[in-house]
């Protein structure tokens, strides 16, 4: 009989459940997923949901799991893997972070040993299943873990690996950050929709069904985006006038911009969080 890996989540906010309920729903079994966390509010919702293992104990969670996924804010991941370091002395788990920014080296200094560990980039619309994962293994991993690691993510969407760990910052501005793109693309249309005479409820589940037409149709066909707006412009008409006034307003240049900065603030972030040593009593405290 193969038994499946066991996987413990450190932290049971909302991206850990979403994975949680995908891997669930998708037959893997309950019984070898734990959930631990600080206070069980989050814990009693998942496991009358999905009828899997909880704690409140970190190390004893910990000292178990054969996939350790550390599911918690940056600010907080170097104290956590710290606390951990003593119970994974004896063990060498599958670690995977979802934390955004922090790089493979910083975690395994303070994990204190040489680990297996794997940096993935969730986003949001994961909480719906449709979520876009970027994944870096170091190399440590194992092709099975990887294979382990890609049917986690899977659960809640599609995968996609990366060679080099400098690209997750470029992830992390592009899908990491981009449904928030997107939303105010939605946001925008529905005023301009608004302002053009329609009524907002209606421009909104226009503007919401035009935005998931269009990325479905990118999805399934084999042309790229910009032959499928091509296909969507005539001559003369209604959208080679939009388009045109998105190209003369600087609409490439804009993205360009966003991408950019996005980018370098995960570089900032990487180097600000990572590089922060929180055993020593910080003597920058409040200079930001």
């Amino acid at each position: 009989m193969n038994v499946k890996p066991s996987i413990t989540f450190i932290g049971a906010g909302n991206m850990s459940g979403s994975i949680i309920g995908g891997l669930v729903n998708n037959g893997y079994p309950a019984s070898q997923i734990t959930a631990s966390a600080p206070t069980r509010v989050n814990l009693e919702k998942l496991v009358s949901q999905y009828k899997i293992n909880i704690s409140t104990d970190n190390h004893q969670s910990a000292a178990e799991a054969d996939i350790l996924v550390l599911g918690v804010k940056p600010q907080i991941l170097q104290a956590v893997c710290m606390d951990l370091a003593p119970v994974l002395v004896d063990k060498t788990p599958l670690i995977i972070t979802i934390a955004a920014g922090i790089e493979t080296t910083h975690i395994q200094s303070w994990l204190g040993k040489q680990l297996p560990i794997i940096r993935c980039m969730p986003n949001t619309p994961a909480l719906v299943a449709q979520g876009a994962s970027g994944l870096f293994a170091n190399d440590q991993v194992s092709t099975e873990q990887q294979q382990q690691a890609d049917e986690i993510f899977s659960a809640v969407g599609i995968t996609e690996w990366v060679d080099h760990e400098d690209q997750m910052h470029a992830i992390t501005a592009l899908s990491g950050s981009g449904p928030a793109y997107f939303f105010l693309i939605m946001e925008a249309l529905e005023d301009a929709a608004v302002k053009a005479g329609i009524p907002r409820e209606n421009a909104r589940k226009l503007g919401i069904q035009t935005v998931l037409g269009a990325a479905e149709m990118a999805k399934q066909s084999d042309l790229e985006p910009a032959q499928l707006k091509r296909n969507v412009m005539s001559p003369g008409g209604t959208t080679e006038r939009a388009i045109q006034s998105f190209e003369e307003g600087g609409l490439r240049d804009l993205f360009d911009t966003a991408i950019y900065a996005a980018t370098q603030r995960s570089k900032e972030l990487a180097e600000l969080l990572g590089g922060k040593d929180i055993s020593k009593p910080s003597t920058t405290e409040g200079a930001k």
